[in-house]
């Protein structure tokens, strides 16, 4: 499956925000990158710019491409209730980042790889798919013969924020996925009134 696979620091140089975790290099360049990034006086960004930059800084966060983005907001758009924040749920309730959300792996892309090598089971079953849309009751667990591997168990020895909507246990490495988030519960710093105001025009 398609998947950004570019530089990372440089992304998040860009929109000044630790978008894929930690980064020394965006702390210690706190500036746009490339060869003119510290001195070069940013233009002010056109209405139409700020709703893309937020669109890309989605795509980015959650580590999928347009096409698959595009399709995640239509479902969000047919939903009732708020499309935004529609379409954050269908985000978070996705696989990969459920994964990384329970502290199973140290990033969503980390998580991704974890899923794609099947390392994973929803309700008991093997589930290989990182887009695979979760329902409020799913289980999701550690495949037996994959709770030793070193990433899982160093994941989950820093693991911290618990979040209300996802409940974990620590004996089994197994979560259950209660409820999609509320807005509020989302930690991740992304504007999407702007991104509907973009899909709108």
């Amino acid at each position: 499956m398609a998947r950004y696979t570019g530089p990372k620091s440089k992304i998040a140089r860009k929109f000044q925000e630790p978008i894929f975790g930690a980064d020394k290099a965006l702390e210690k360049k706190k500036y746009a990158p490339g060869q003119h990034g510290q001195n070069k006086r940013r233009a002010k960004l056109s209405e139409y710019g700020t709703q893309l930059q937020e669109k890309q800084k989605a795509k980015y966060t959650y580590g999928i491409l347009e096409r698959q983005f595009r399709k995640i907001f239509a479902q969000a758009s047919r939903k009732s209730g708020i499309t935004g924040e529609n379409l954050l749920q269908l985000l978070e309730s996705r696989l990969d980042n459920v994964v990384f959300r329970m502290g199973i792996a140290p990033t969503r892309s980390a998580a991704r790889q974890l899923v794609n090598h099947r390392h994973i089971t929803v309700n008991g079953n093997v589930v290989g798919i990182p887009s695979y849309q979760l329902r409020p009751g799913d289980i999701v667990e550690v495949r037996e013969r994959s709770k030793s591997l070193e990433v899982i168990v160093t994941s989950l020895e820093g693991r911290s924020h618990p979040y209300n909507w996802i409940e974990w246990d620590n004996k089994s490495l197994s979560g259950k996925f209660l409820a999609y988030p509320e807005r509020e519960n989302i930690p991740e710093n992304i504007k999407e009134q702007l991104i509907v105001e973009l899909y709108s025009k």
